[in-house]
């Protein structure tokens, strides 16, 4: 059955929001894939990706960027603790405050999480060149956002 035409620019965004969303959302296991492949699990990627390399968040912080109660972002940073991943840290001028650190091998492993995450899925590179600028051109219309991760 072919797609019908949306008659409002709010229904014609509803058909390609969800066209993205089905998109990446299909992808889910391949990521999970890769999360196992690296000995991690879904929680585990996720702390990895919520912490910058150049900057130590307190384990409060964790835990609400994780939306999750702080006795299981302790768990999760005991887990990569052992695995040589993180490293708790007193924080400077209150070393009642532990912070979270990614280690050497906690920052490689977390900028192959992202590069593996950014990599096209085959659906885009069976499109063909004008259909893909095409794609890009309109993204490049929304506003500008920091993007969510950076290696």
């Amino acid at each position: 059955m072919a797609a019908t035409r949306p008659q409002t620019v709010a229904g014609l965004a509803a058909e390609v929001w969800r066209k993205v969303f089905d998109l990446h959302w299909t992808r889910q296991p391949q990521l999970l894939a890769m999360a196992q492949e690296l000995g991690l699990t879904p929680g585990h990627m996720k702390a990895l990706l919520e912490l910058r390399p150049d900057l130590p968040r307190s384990m409060g912080a964790l835990a609400e960027a994780l939306h999750c109660d702080a006795s299981n972002a302790t768990w999760l940073v005991d887990r990569l603790e052992e695995r040589g991943m993180v490293e708790r840290r007193p924080r400077p001028g209150d070393r009642r405050v532990k912070t979270v650190a990614l280690t050497e091998l906690g920052a490689k492993t977390r900028t192959q999480l992202i590069e593996r995450m950014y990599e096209p899925p085959d659906d885009l590179l069976l499109l063909d060149r004008a259909s893909l600028e095409a794609m890009r051109d309109a993204l490049a219309k929304l506003p500008e956002r920091e993007p969510p991760f950076t290696a």
